[in-house]
């Protein structure tokens, strides 16, 4: 019999020692070392059983082609997956507490069920009772669809070999442990063993399989880094509690495009796809008002065109504000540091606060143009003009760079009705008279401004 020993153990990087530190010595995180047993590693027979034996073989004469895919049931899930679910697929879906994960992978197995296909729910945080309530609230169970409430992995494999399910859905993997791996529900340790024999039973058996896994109070996925690695593919849901739309982003994905969203809005029948997300992100702008400036956006493949709301005030306290909500805080201050060094806008004495509207964050440069303009409306107290698009990215010096895809940008914003665009000279030079919308070519900030008068 393996003799049992006890290390310390820490969460975030699932680095060892013998005694406790404040400090991991490998990570550097501050209280990330925790007491566990450590036993005999499983033995091999542990992940043999859930797999398919597999032959050395030549690339070329590997079969190539398309991997197999077939419909979620959810066009915006199918938009982030890539095009639909893939056999033997590993998924592992994260966001905040609440944000709507279990409803979405129940609305997915309850799609998977009504096509024909058999599914098995397991979850360890709720009762079977609990799923039951939620899936009548969702339409109502169909048959072929399973649910389990265990944490056990054992009972969960010999439930996954009795039933025979064509698609698995893990709720969550940080309360599913192993009895072999002496350490809680959780731990770095049990985390690693479970993904790891769910992701060999994928590949093994061809079962796609969703992981649901929790966050971070800094918002990163919860457990070892490692996690994200042993998976196919990594989608985080984002968005409000207090708002009804929710983004599914996809960060990873080995059968697709990366950084592909997918638009939800929460109702009382669950999660439903938005179709035109550009629509409903400008629905409620208010007309004639100053700090609102439009953007087109690239999310992977898609085109979303969303408002940036700027406010500037004079400042109340010695140091004044910058908050920010959906764009980077750090992106804000420098244009603002921009725009009191190029063009004398005493912006230091101000608050500004910077946000976008429908609780979708923005990260690539062709924002900052929008940025601007809402900053420079917001401090004259000017409205821009209501019919007028501004991409670009802006940089130290006060030019306007190109960006990529303008042809794309330009083309959302013809379809919702918008006459004319400010954007960088290249883009106005190569695509005037091509895409039905007026070009305002501006190759710095200072000609934005003696632009918008």
């Amino acid at each position: 019999m393996a003799k049992t020993r006890t290390v310390f153990e820490c969460q975030q990087c699932g680095a060892q020692s013998p005694k406790w530190l404040g400090r991991c010595p490998d990570c550097g995180a501050w209280g990330s070392l925790a007491e566990v047993r450590q036993d005999a590693p499983p033995a091999r027979g542990a992940y043999a059983g859930l797999a398919t034996s597999a032959k050395v073989a030549p690339l070329a004469e590997v079969e190539g082609g398309t991997e197999s895919r077939w419909p979620s049931g959810l066009p915006e899930l199918d938009r982030v997956l890539g095009g639909g679910i893939v056999a033997g697929s590993a998924v592992l879906v994260g966001g905040d507490p609440g944000i709507g994960k279990s409803t979405l992978l129940l609305q997915l197995v309850q799609a998977q069920a009504r096509s024909g296909r058999k599914a098995l729910y397991v979850t360890g945080e709720e009762s079977a009772r609990q799923i039951r309530m939620r899936a009548d609230r969702l339409g109502g169970p169909p048959p072929g669809l399973y649910v389990l409430s265990e944490t056990d992995l054992g009972r969960v494999l010999e439930a996954v070999d009795r039933v025979g399910p064509e698609i698995l859905v893990a709720d969550s993997v940080q309360t599913l442990y192993s009895p072999e791996i002496g350490s809680a529900p959780g731990t770095v340790s049990q985390v690693r063993e479970v993904s790891g024999r769910l992701a060999v039973l994928a590949k093994g058996r061809g079962v796609p399989v969703f992981l649901v896994g929790h966050v971070t109070k800094e918002g990163a996925l919860a457990g070892p880094r490692l996690l994200e690695h042993m998976v196919d593919t990594v989608l985080y849901f984002e968005g409000d509690r207090g708002h009804p739309y929710r983004i599914l982003r996809a960060v990873k994905n080995r059968f697709g495009s990366t950084n592909e969203v997918g638009v939800f809005e929460m109702g009382d029948a669950g999660l439903q796809g938005v179709a035109n997300p550009s629509a409903l992100f400008l629905a409620e702008r208010p007309p004639g008002v100053a700090g609102s400036a439009v953007v087109p956006c690239l999310e992977g493949t898609r085109t979303l065109l969303v408002e940036v709301q700027a406010l500037v005030a004079p400042a109340t306290f010695a140091s004044p504000q910058r908050t920010t909500s959906g764009v980077e805080r750090n992106r804000v201050q420098i244009l603002a540091a921009l725009l009191e060094r190029r063009l004398g806008l005493p912006l230091v004495t101000h608050d500004i606060f910077v946000n976008v509207a429908g609780g979708l964050r923005v990260a690539e440069p062709a924002v900052d143009l929008a940025v601007v303009a809402a900053l420079v409306s917001a401090f004259r107290d000017r409205p821009l003009p209501p019919d007028a698009v501004f991409f670009g990215e802006v940089g130290l010096a006060g030019e306007v760079r190109g960006v990529s895809r303008a042809d794309a940008r330009l083309a959302e914003a013809r379809e919702l009705g918008f006459g004319q665009a400010f954007v960088p000279v290249p883009a106005a030079r190569h695509l005037h008279g091509t895409v039905g919308i007026d070009l305002i070519g501006v190759p710095s900030v200072a000609v934005l401004l003696d632009r918008l008068g």
